[in-house]
């Protein structure tokens, strides 16, 4: 085996072994077996290509060609076809699949079901990546830089997978398989100076380099040396994360109360959970600590709360001591709800199941909970209805770690009607909830004011509020801003505009009770992310504050100023519950229109398998064909990618006639740079004639090219050497090292002296390209013509009958 063909195997293997870090990421691991297949068809035309050989940028076009077409072959019949013939099937059907499977990556959790999509985009991401180390390993021979999409690779893999005991598995199959490849590549380049790796007898040491040979044809020293240092790094490599201590990280806090945690990652404790909520939105390591199951039919507003920050003094924001008693069997109604509303409210029913390393002692629970089954010591706190763990022993305390527990609660769905025909609050709510320090910035009282201008009750106030920071206020989103809390952190996060929920919540909340809407911060989980068995996983990154205000009649609503991608406002709060006049007559709604209705969709709530099955919402308005819609993404990048295409198709033959000048130019035959130079007159206009000597040639290039006496001189010069090439005895040609920048040189005064429409004539369609077909008319003159012979003599071996 050739060392080039012992590369490309290496780096296809390479990237294989790295691939296996995806496993962690999908349930099944059959596709690895078509990725082995399809990276060796991709190897193998590339192995091709280079034999023919083709150009660099001919054997990479060739390998995503053909790796394009068999993933189509593939995958033909796999997405539901909306178009006849090979382009539709390409631009819309294949796309789609696409498509759908970047739908299923957002859709299901980790490890996710085997679908057609996620098995396309495994696939194709994994040929994309053999593709790049093929060509930068074997293609351009730099097996070093072939690192850097290996570790591309394996980084998305480890980062979305979260590590796990059998990271450190993948990451040794990873870093076997990228020093195979780079001690392919050494043995390749050493192996052309000489016999390196042969082995030298073992009583014979060359003195110059202290290379010895072994018995048995044994590696010699520079083999060996460079085994054992990539030995030595892979397990450096290995050992230094294990030995260095662990670094915590959780969701509202990494310790435990008593600042301990384990070195697998240590344990989520904080009293107050807004000491680490920035740290947990920014968390590596993004690990499941709640899982739930839940009979809601609006799944985005399965909020898990854990309790309520109702009190400002202008440092922080943070919960009023309160009376604890004990968990009654059934929790009182919620402050402040009305008959009316809880007879439109549907009862709820939520299965918990905390992780070992959380060890929060507030309890999450959607709101408002009517009804916990807990086992433990737990308390209660009435008005901000939360549960707290009790004390068990000194310095120890109830918490949530490994518990598993069920919520009863109410799943409220108060109309715009009700909210801003809601009374005012009791006078005891009114001046508790809208307390605010005296050094509050006078800016924030002003925005308020500003923003709800016009506005005629509190509801309005509070949905306008909620518009400015969600929608156009000009708010960016950013969990690196610093997590200020007090009064001045609320005035600079105004005035910056950037910041994660802690700011958004607490601005919001701060500027309804100036408005005198009262006002607290809920703090807890967004609803998590579905699984396909229907569970829920709530992660360290859902993790969120939001602002909860109080309206008679309805009690204590929730409103979702932060615009973060994944939260969803309520339905009660957006802006079109209360729709604006219009200015002039609107159009009549056609009869396919759907009736406006109060209650909350349920489009958010769809379970995967009815949105595949087309059976909700969502997935019903996208299979019916829009007028005014227009083409997909994916179809327009494909029409985009086939139109640069065919925009490139002119640019061929300029980038055939560089690639054959750097060949003829970079060979320093004189002959060869000769036939470069006539070409180059040719291609202004100067046609060769082999009737002249070289002398004649070249006077003619410079009479019919009007040369400059520069570009002259290299005419000549480069004639003179053609004529010592052709008749100087041997030996006595002697050396041109100017051979080439003569010839540029000669090509460049030919250039500046036509027009430019000829001169872009020249570089676009050369005329010297007509060699091509001359070529391409000689070989097939002479396949014709041995052809021929072969039937001649097959005629004449062929035996005469009736002769004689």
């Amino acid at each position: 085996m050739s060392g080039r063909a012992r590369l490309t195997l290496f780096a296809a293997l390479a990237t294989l072994l790295t691939s296996w870090s995806l496993t962690p990421l999908v349930q099944s691991s059959a596709w690895l077996l078509q990725a082995v297949l399809l990276l060796a068809v991709q190897s193998g035309v590339g192995a091709g290509a280079r034999r023919v050989p083709l150009a660099r940028s001919l054997t990479v076009a060739a390998q995503a060609l053909v790796s394009l077409l068999v993933l189509m072959f593939v995958f033909l019949g796999k997405g539901e076809s909306t178009g006849q013939g090979p382009f539709a099937y390409l631009v819309t059907d294949f796309g789609a699949l696409y498509a759908q499977g970047a739908q299923d990556v957002n859709e299901f959790a980790i490890p996710a079901p085997m679908t057609d999509g996620i098995r396309l985009l495994l696939l194709s991401g994994v040929l994309l990546i053999g593709l790049l180390v093929d060509t930068l390993a074997v293609t351009a021979r730099t097996a070093a830089a072939a690192g850097l999409p290996l570790l591309a690779l394996y980084s998305v893999a480890a980062g979305l997978s979260g590590g796990g005991k059998a990271s450190w598995f993948s990451f040794l199959l990873a870093g076997c398989g990228y020093l195979l490849m780079l001690l392919a590549e050494g043995r390749d380049r050493l192996a052309q100076w000489g016999r390196v790796f042969g082995a030298a007898p073992r009583d014979r040491v060359s003195a110059s380099t202290g290379l010895g040979g072994g018995a048995g044809g044994h590696a010699t020293a520079p083999v060996r040396t460079g085994r054992r240092i990539g030995a030595v790094a892979l397990g450096v490599a290995l050992a230094v994360p294990a030995a260095l201590p662990a670094l915590g990280g959780g969701l509202l806090g990494a310790r435990g109360e008593d600042g301990g945690g384990s070195g697998a990652g240590g344990t989520i404790s904080a009293v107050n959970p807004l000491v680490s909520l920035q740290s947990s939105l920014n968390a590596q390591d993004n690990r499941v600590v709640l899982k739930y199951r839940t009979d809601s039919p609006q799944q985005s507003d399965q909020y898990l709360r854990i309790l309520a920050l109702d009190e400002f003094n202008g440092v922080k924001w943070e919960a009023s001591g309160r009376a604890l008693t004990d968990v009654p069997e059934q929790l009182p109604t919620p402050a402040g709800l009305s008959a009316a509303v809880r007879a439109g409210a549907t009862e709820v029913r939520t299965s918990v199941s905390a992780a070992d390393s959380y060890t929060q002692r507030y309890l999450p629970m959607p709101y408002p909970a009517t009804q916990v089954d807990i086992g433990g010591k737990w308390r209660f706190e009435p008005e901000g209805r939360t549960l707290v763990g009790d004390q068990l022993a000194k310095d120890k305390f109830q918490n949530v770690q490994g518990a598993q527990y069920t919520v009863r609660s109410l799943l409220l769905k108060p109309t715009a009607q009700q909210l801003s025909k809601a009374p005012a609050p009791d006078t005891a709510v009114l001046a508790e909830y809208t307390k605010l320090p005296d050094d509050l910035p006078p800016v924030v009282a002003e925005t308020a004011r500003q923003v709800t201008q016009g506005a005629k009750d509190n509801y309005t106030r509070a949905v306008r509020l909620q518009d400015y920071f969600a929608v156009n206020g000009g708010f960016r989103y950013n969990t690196k801003t610093a997590s200020g809390t007090g009064s001045e952190a609320v005035a600079k996060f105004l005035a910056q505009k950037e910041g994660f929920c802690v700011h958004f919540a607490f601005s919001m909340a701060a500027m309804s009770r100036s408005l005198g809407i009262p006002a607290r911060v809920a703090v807890g989980f967004t609803p998590g992310e579905k699984q396909a068995d229907g569970s829920v996983n709530v992660s360290m990154r859902d993790a969120h504050a939001w602002p909860e205000l109080y309206f008679e009649g309805v009690g204590w609503t929730r409103f979702e100023p932060t615009p973060r991608s994944g939260i969803t406002v309520p339905d009660y709060s957006r802006p079109q519950a209360q729709p604006a006049q219009p200015s002039a007559p609107a159009p009549l709604p056609s009869a396919s229109t759907p009736a406006p209705s109060a209650a909350p969709s349920q489009a958010d709530d769809c379970p995967p398998d009815m949105k595949k099955l087309g059976e909700c919402g969502a997935a019903m308005a996208a299979k019916r064909p829009s007028a005014g819609g227009g083409p997909s993404a994916t179809t327009v990048a494909l029409w985009a990618g086939a139109a640069l295409a065919v925009l490139g198709l002119p640019l061929l033959p300029m980038l055939w006639r560089s690639r054959l000048r750097a060949r003829r130019l970079g060979s320093g035959d004189v002959l060869t740079a000769w036939r470069e130079l006539g070409d180059a007159a040719w291609d202004v206009g100067v046609p060769p004639d082999g009737a002249l000597s070289p002398r004649r040639a070249a006077a003619r290039v410079v009479d019919l090219g009007r040369l400059e006496p520069d570009a002259a001189a290299a005419v000549h010069r480069v004639a003179g050497a053609v004529e010592r090439s052709l008749y100087a005895p041997p030996g006595a040609e002697g050396s041109y090292p100017d051979l080439a920048s003569d010839v540029l040189l000669a090509r460049a005064g030919l250039l500046s002296a036509v027009t430019r429409r000829s001169r872009l004539r020249a570089l676009l369609l050369p005329r010297s390209a007509a060699r091509l077909s001359w070529a391409a008319s000689a070989r097939w003159s002479s396949a014709t013509t041995a052809t021929s012979a072969r039937l001649a003599a097959v005629r004449l071996r062929l035996p005469l009958r009736g002769r004689g």
